[in-house]
């Protein structure tokens, strides 16, 4: 949700088609092959329903299955959230020796897919993982800005600062609702580093280019779930910071499309 609200900050005018695969979370601890075929599945599902491009706003899924998506779907621009992080944190240091900090879900770090996306950029940067296991149940359970958050941002920022970290990486789309905890942890002239906002900058002039942005304000927005639509919409209404009136019910299946239900949530 926190690409989507980018979205809809950047792009006011763009119509949003959301999938949250709910029944399957959380990915950061699920065998990568798993993941790419969920996220494939996604894929074709958005597309077939007229998106003119698709973000992969999840970093388990950029990490494992956006190449292959994009192999399978040429006709649509596809993006991940990983490589314009990793732009981000390492553009304009090309020549220099960098420090970044890469916080993630246990799978992204497993997958390096920053380490690498960075070292494309600077073959000499020195990338420090951490994983973070409490974040994502932190904030799902409305406890972003509690003690009990900046204590893990505590104890997960710690080793990025021993190592010299100047950059950080938010390297799961949950996180940002942690900033405040995360920046107080990591302290002055650190940057933080929110790939949501890179992504939908990326995305925007990816529109530009191919003359395909709207130029009509369209606030009818698709929300569909595989799981729970009711805990989505309470939880997706607080991250998006706008209500989430309708969520259609998705039933996984070989084809996504056959079994679908609107339940309207009041």
């Amino acid at each position: 949700m926190s690409v989507a609200a980018q979205v809809l900050r950047q792009l006011p005018n763009e119509r949003i088609i959301y999938f949250a695969d709910n029944a399957h979370v959380p990915y950061g601890e699920r065998p990568l092959e798993e993941i790419r075929e969920f996220a494939l599945e996604i894929t074709d599902f958005l597309i077939d329903r007229g998106c003119k491009a698709v973000v992969m706003a999840c970093n388990m899924s950029s990490a494992v299955a956006l190449e292959a998506a994009r192999a399978c779907r040429p006709e649509v621009p596809i993006i991940g959230v990983i490589e314009p992080g990793a732009l981000a944190a390492a553009s304009g240091f090309e020549s220099e020796e960098i420090c970044v900090g890469v916080l993630a879900t246990t799978g992204t770090v497993k997958s390096e897919a920053y380490v690498r996306a960075i070292r494309r950029i600077n073959p000499s940067a020195k990338v420090v993982q951490q994983a973070c296991p409490r974040f994502v149940p932190l904030v799902e359970a409305g406890k972003a800005h509690t003690e009990e958050a900046e204590a893990a941002a505590r104890d997960y920022v710690a080793p990025l600062s021993q190592a010299g970290c100047k950059t950080i990486i938010l390297g799961c789309t949950h996180y940002p609702f942690l900033r405040h905890a995360i920046e107080a942890a990591a302290g002055e002239n650190v940057r933080i580093i929110d790939p949501a906002e890179e992504t939908i900058a990326v995305l925007r002039n990816i529109l530009l280019e191919r003359r395909i942005e709207s130029e009509c304000l369209s606030a009818d927005h698709e929300f569909y779930a595989s799981g729970d639509t009711v805990g989505f919409a309470e939880l997706g209404s607080r991250f998006l910071g706008r209500r989430i009136d309708v969520v259609r019910s998705v039933t996984w299946g070989i084809d996504l499309g056959q079994a679908l239900s609107d339940a309207a949530i009041k």
